[in-house]
């Protein structure tokens, strides 16, 4: 059994993602699909944030932030959201200035994560 108390010491809204999710198992299978995407996801965003296409940015960006809203990573869809307007709105000056903190929080997530479906 996984300790759901690893998510939710990191702030991870478990109890919503279950509700929305509709069980642990389910919960469970979609945190691993998450996980299995943010590799890649990752890596286009920082392609497109390289490149300066916030086009494409933005299309991740809102991906990360609907998983993040069913998983319960406040936070990680809080900052995904902002990005997400912003780069929608071609507002580069604000994606250079908060990118760090979107890439640091996405990766603490997907570390937590990995700990919790290795239990």
């Amino acid at each position: 059994m996984r300790d759901i108390e690893l998510l939710k010491k990191a702030s991870i809204d478990v109890d919503k993602g279950i509700e929305l999710l509709g069980d642990i198992e389910m919960y469970d299978e979609t945190l691993q699909d998450f996980l299995d995407e943010s590799v890649d996801r990752m890596k286009r965003i920082e392609a497109s944030y390289q490149n300066e296409d916030m086009d494409n940015y933005a299309i991740d960006v809102h991906a990360m932030k609907g998983d993040a809203n069913y998983l319960g990573f406040t936070k990680l869809a809080e900052l995904s959201l902002a990005h997400q307007l912003k780069s929608q709105e071609h507002d580069l000056a604000y994606v250079k200035s908060h990118y760090e903190e979107l890439m640091e929080e996405a990766t603490r997530v997907i570390e937590v994560v990995k700990k919790y479906l290795s239990c």
